[in-house]
Formats: structure tokens, C-alpha cells, sequence
């Protein structure tokens, strides 16, 4: 990845970053960084510089019968304004991955990135960056961290939701078994065949599973493996350009990672968030499942 050239199309309204290209352009007006790891002490520890601090659970909560909704648009005005974030200004989100050797104040999965990129484009913005990577690239190549915090000022955002990011259940039911599209499941392999914590186990029917760490650097889950073989591993598992493809998981958190990978590192044109994941197919009683490693 150049320092000069973020990866994906130049409309695009995500784009991956390295730590060079932040380094040389954090300081630039108008910019935003967002450190948005699971645990709030770790960004009092250490940061990179400037950054503010969002929790990724303030972007979702309980909606009738489904525990991890996103907030309604009317509360995301509410969080973006307060955060000082603007439609068009550039945002740079990072989280961080635990390893054997981090600090146990690492406590999130480095998918957390993913989701708030995901949940700030959903609601309007139009100008986001993932810092490939992660705070554990940053920290390795030696560039500055700081623990003084980030100022937010108020703005005036208005939500603006785009159409084509998500569907909804029903929709989902009506064309996840056409021939032309592809559900994919991208939770670990274990939980897909049944270990999870659901009131029934396994997976949606027809359902193909695609861990997201699969397109990850294995010892770092913040930073993409090289362009070339995430296609090959997406064409042998059938994921194409010219199918449809649905992103699901349990909650709708895991499969953002694998959605901005397909839509906007890849440019693939017909893919969309199945948002209720497992966790909404659950909730009907009448569905069935599927357990072992076959989509049925």
C-alpha cells in the first residue's frame, strides 16, 4: 500500500490507510481520529495523537425482540454531533488485536474498526478510513503515541442513510436460496457449525461460512492480507463478482469486516449486510437450523 495512494476507488467512501499515510496526514484540517477499542483504559494508556475515543456499543442497543439493533438515526445524530463528526470531513478509525504478548488491556477481537466504519457510513458519512494495521502497526513501526486526550467540538451532522448497505429480514428469507446469491456466515467455523450461544445452534440454511479472520493477517486481525489472496480465497469458496452476496453473522458486528472487503477494497457491486444475522433468524421459532460444516 503507497503512503500516497489509500487502497480502493477514488469515490469510495472507505478506504485503508497505513500508518505512513496517518502519520503524514493527521495533522491536515478537518480530520478526525477515532480510537474505537473494546476497552476505554487502554486508550488512557497510549493513543495516537489527537485521536477521540467511541465505544462501539453506543452505536447499538435492544429494539423489541433483537438485543443488538443499531441505534435509531434520530440517536446517531445525537452521538455524531456531539463527536464533532461532519458528512464530509475525513475519518480515520483504528482499533487494536490481542496477542500473546500485548497487554491484557487489548480485550477486543481488532474487528471493532470494521463495525464503526461500517455503522458511520451507514448513517451519512462519506468519507471514512481504516488504518490497516491497526494501533499495532502503528506501535511497531515506532510512531508517536500520546496520552493526552482528543477534543470533540459540536457539528451540525444530519443523518443521511443510503439504501443499498443492508437488508432486511424479509428480504433476506425472499432471495438468500436463489441461485444467483450467496449467504454467507462469517463467524468462526466453530460457532458456525454449532458451538454458539444461541437458543439453537449452527447456521442459517444454505448458509456458506467465511470466518472474516480468513481475509486478516493471521497475527494481526486489524491489518488485510495482500489483495491477491483474498480473491483466491473468495473464489474458491464461490464468492464472485457477479453474484449477489449477503454478509451475515450472529449480531451483524463480524460480517462489516467482510462487507467493507467486498464492496469497497474489492468493488464488488451487489453485496449487502444481513444486519440481524443469526441472532434475528433465531428469534423466529418456527426456523430451523443447521449444524456440522455443510450450508445444509
Amino acid at each position: 500500500m503507497k503512503e500516497t495512494d489509500p487502497k480502493s476507488p477514488d469515490k469510495s467512501m472507505i478506504k485503508w490507510i497505513s500508518p505512513a499515510w496517518l502519520e503524514a496526514h493527521r495533522n491536515d484540517a478537518g480530520l478526525i481520529i477515532i480510537d474505537c477499542r473494546q476497552n476505554t483504559h487502554a486508550y488512557f494508556t497510549d493513543h495516537i495523537p489527537g485521536a477521540i475515543h467511541l465505544h462501539e456499543s453506543l452505536l447499538r442497543l435492544h429494539v423489541g425482540r433483537i438485543p443488538v439493533r443499531w441505534i435509531p438515526a434520530e440517536l446517531a445524530q445525537v452521538l455524531f454531533r456531539t463527536l464533532g463528526l461532519e458528512q464530509d470531513n475525513p475519518i480515520v478509525v483504528y482499533s487494536e488485536c490481542r496477542s500473546k504478548n500485548s497487554s491484557a488491556l487489548i480485550a477486543g477481537d481488532g474487528l471493532e474498526a470494521s463495525f464503526v466504519a461500517y455503522s458511520l457510513v451507514r448513517f451519512g458519512c462519506r468519507r471514512v478510513m481504516i488504518l490497516d494495521g491497526g494501533l499495532g502497526q502503528w506501535r511497531n513501526e515506532g510512531r508517536p503515541r500520546a496520552q493526552d486526550f482528543g477534543e470533540t467540538l459540536p457539528s451540525g451532522f444530519t443523518v443521511e442513510m443510503p439504501i443499498d448497505l443492508f437488508i432486511a429480514y424479509e428480504e433476506c428469507v425472499r432471495i438468500k436460496d436463489h441461485p444467483n446469491v450467496v449467504l454467507l456466515d462469517t463467524r468462526p467455523t466453530g460457532v458456525y457449525e454449532g458451538s454458539g450461544p444461541w437458543r439453537k445452534p449452527g447456521h442459517i440454511p444454505g448458509a456458506v461460512n467465511l470466518p472474516a479472520t480468513d481475509l486478516m493477517d493471521a497475527n494481526n486481525t486489524t491489518r488485510l492480507k495482500p489483495e491477491g489472496e483474498i480473491r483466491s480465497i473468495l473464489s474458491d469458496r464461490g464468492i464472485t463478482p457477479e453474484k449477489t452476496i449477503i454478509c451475515s453473522c450472529g449480531t451483524g458486528r463480524i460480517a462489516t469486516s467482510v462487507f467493507l472487503i467486498l464492496k469497497w477494497y474489492l468493488g464488488y457491486t451487489d453485496v449487502v449486510m444481513f444486519e440481524g444475522g443469526f441472532t434475528e433468524w433465531v428469534s423466529h421459532a418456527e426456523n430451523i437450523t443447521v449444524t456440522g460444516n455443510l450450508p445444509r
